[in-house]
């Protein structure tokens, strides 16, 4: 069996595979698929999907909701563990901001800019992405920064009790899945190819995210965004908990082992 994810190279090994008989299983995370797994639908055995909007375009007896596959560890993480790392206190609600791997020159700014008035309520963990530290702020209590975090996000991600972030499949389902009230600051069209945006229409549709279009941010709504999202956090929690998109990887494996039969 051929499970592919998408991506130029995996054209030519599902065509092949289709071709002698052997099973292909795609996944798609995105809500509008890709040009690769566009491109191999019609080879294809099954495809797993992240949204319901995708399910709505492909192939009636092919397609399963499965959701995106999430890694264990992201599950271990320690909110105490968290805390320490950034020298919070237990005391007061932690956001953690995700500018995506480069970082966000517009959500940097916008929240620097309502810094002083989210540190009343608020400790503020920011993820702004290289060469973005703000050399000035380093030493402001209740406000840390990193270039960029891997071993230690798990935590970050527990001790987070509101999380901003833009909108790629693999990060929102992790939000998702760790039902953690966000919000979403999708990449503009002059930056992508729009998934990032439909994306986070499909999570905002669900009830899961509360969304703020890059080309609309301003500290100010950036600011009341915070206060709705915290004032209806357990609203948020409750969609996400109930959501059908649990468990991905042991649908995503049913489907592989049943496309092997």
């Amino acid at each position: 069996v051929i499970f592919s994810k998408g991506g130029f190279v995996t054209v030519p090994v599902v065509k092949a595979a289709s071709r002698q008989k052997v099973p292909c299983v795609l996944h798609e995370s995105d809500i509008s698929p890709g040009l690769a797994n566009r491109l191999c639908i019609p080879s294809a055995t099954a495809i797993c999907a992240n949204f319901p909007e995708t399910i709505a375009n492909l192939p009636e007896d092919k397609a399963y909701l499965t959701g995106t596959p999430i890694r264990s560890e992201l599950f271990s993480g320690n909110r105490l563990k968290g805390l320490d790392f950034c020298g919070f206190t237990a005391n007061k609600p932690v956001i953690l901001v995700i500018g995506g791997s480069l970082g966000s020159v517009r959500v940097n700014e916008a929240v620097r800019e309502i810094l002083p008035k989210l540190l009343e309520k608020y400790q503020v963990i920011h993820l702004c992405g290289k060469d973005k530290v703000d050399e000035s702020l380093k030493q402001t209590e209740g406000y840390v920064q990193f270039e960029y975090i891997q071993k230690e996000l798990c935590d970050l991600l527990d001790a987070a009790d509101l999380v901003i972030s833009r909108a790629g499949a693999n990060a929102i389902c992790e939000l998702l899945a760790l039902h953690k009230p966000n919000i979403l600051i999708p990449l503009s069209l002059e930056a992508s190819r729009g998934d990032q945006i439909l994306n986070a229409a499909s999570f905002e549709k669900q009830g899961f995210s509360y969304v703020i279009k890059e080309e609309e941010l301003t500290s100010e709504k950036l600011l009341a965004a915070i206060t709705s999202v915290d004032e209806n956090k357990e609203t948020y929690k409750q969609a996400m908990s109930q959501s059908n998109q649990q468990d991905a990887v042991v649908k995503v494996a049913d489907i592989i082992e049943k496309a092997c039969k």
